[in-house]
């Protein structure tokens, strides 16, 4: 992200700051006396939702609608009106509405599982939304304020993995670690995989932990620049093991071996880079960041094969269709753009989103669907075998601190931060089982 005129207490999120927050829809709606405040207490305690109770009308998040003076359906209206898009480029993204493709609401691919009040998303920066990761349908590691936690929705179990409020300090000794490790470390992105969690931090921190061995692995820094913030990281498969790949503020992108953790190759580039992510077959990058055109880059050199451009602003998101062909593009005009490696001159699809940037994109493991996350309220799921012209609309109320599908597509988790009704979503990939259809 650009970094003219902006200082470190601008990147974090404050309780104070954030207008757009729903958290006084209580105070500011609630219509109780003195004599229902014991009831509306009550009420407010934190409660969990389950899909038995969304089906019998309970609201997914657990607001009272029935107990305030205004309705969901003008809440919505409200937020829809009143929110403010960041943009770096003004206006991008009114002067996209022309080119957006015309997209079917739906779709029912995922449907709504469970919410739990007691995890509690974080965000610590307002454009960079990569901070819950789903290893199994049933195990999310996310980031709450300065802490790594573990949540099973097994178990219904909380668990903190790594505190960054203290001092962290590697207990193994790889070449190139900081022996005296970091101490408050406040954290930007994070990825999971498989055993491994890499977490990035304000000041270029790089901090490697292997889940199944106690205390940290690896503490680095990317670069000792002033501007070092780690925008994103991706952790990816290669032929000769795990690597990890680090986008940052001072532009450039670094790739690391996970085994050993150390430097396997780097590239630099006129902006900062906000997001990169892998090809398939590990031949290109997507690279996009402080410019509203995209780059595809040779993985193994750094050269620019190709641009994408149409774009009006800063780009924050990437990701690849399992297949190869497709990616996907998220930018802060409020589009993801879907392009074809056949025919870069236009894209296949230009999504829109409803009230702010694309700040997070995924798609399935199997390439059906393609997820899409704005900052706030929404998550859209797209069928990529109906070309993108369907999808399902998932709608609730706050800051959305990241989006992500198991390894298997069976779940799908969202972190809602928010001071009054943070929580973590839980939706199920819906199945048609029809023989037990043919049975009945």
């Amino acid at each position: 992200m650009s970094s003219n005129g902006v200082n470190q207490v601008d990147y974090m999120v404050d309780d104070g700051d954030v207008a757009d927050s729903i958290d006084g829809i209580d105070e500011e709606y609630h219509t109780a006396d003195d004599a229902n405040l014991d009831e509306y207490e009550m009420l407010m305690k934190v409660t969990d939702t389950s899909a038995s109770q969304a089906r019998k009308g309970k609201d997914i998040q657990g607001i009272p609608w029935d107990r305030l003076n205004i309705t969901r359906e003008s809440y919505r209206l409200t937020r829809l009106q009143q929110y403010r898009n960041y943009e770096n480029i003004p206006s991008s993204g009114e002067a996209v509405d022309k080119e957006c493709k015309p997209t079917e609401k739906g779709g029912s691919y995922f449907e709504f599982f469970h919410n739990t009040r007691l995890v509690k998303p974080t965000v610590l920066h307002f454009q960079l939304r990569n901070l819950v990761w789903a290893t199994s349908k049933h195990d999310v590691y996310l980031i709450s304020n300065y802490s790594v936690m573990h949540w099973s929705s097994l178990l219904q179990n909380l668990t903190e993995v790594l505190d960054f409020s203290g001092h962290i300090v590697p207990t193994e000794r790889n070449p190139g670690t900081l022996l005296e490790g970091f101490t408050r470390t406040q954290l930007s992105t994070m990825a999971v995989k498989d055993r491994f969690l890499v977490a990035g931090g304000f000041h270029g921190e790089l901090i490697c932990k292997c889940l199944d061995k106690p205390g940290v692995s690896f503490c680095s820094r990317t670069t000792h620049q002033e501007n070092a913030i780690t925008n994103a990281i991706e952790i990816f498969d290669t032929s000769s093991g795990l690597h990890f790949m680090t986008s940052n503020n001072d532009g450039g992108v670094r790739e690391y071996d996970m085994e050993r953790f150390q430097l396997f190759n780097q590239f630099r580039f006129p902006w900062p880079v906000n997001h990169t992510s892998m090809s398939p077959d590990r031949k290109l990058l997507t690279v996009v960041g402080d410019d509203p055109d995209g780059l595809l880059v040779d993985a193994q050199n750094g050269k620019t094969v190709a641009s994408v451009v149409g774009h009006l602003d800063y780009s924050f998101a990437s990701a690849w269709h399992p297949e190869g062909r497709i990616f996907a593009t998220g930018n802060q005009d409020k589009t993801c753009r879907v392009w074809d490696l056949r025919n870069l001159s236009i894209p296949v699809a230009i999504l829109k989103g409803n009230l702010g940037a694309v700040r997070s994109i995924r798609f399935s493991g199997d390439g059906r669907f393609l997820v899409v996350a704005e900052p706030a309220d929404f998550v859209h799921i797209y069928s990529t075998k109906e070309n993108f012209r369907t999808r399902q609309e998932i709608d609730f109320f706050g800051e959305i601190s990241g989006v992500s599908l198991s390894p298997d597509d069976e779940s799908m988790y969202i972190g809602i931060w928010d001071r009054t009704y943070a929580s973590l979503l839980q939706y199920n990939r819906r199945r048609s089982y029809g023989y037990l259809d043919s049975v009945m």
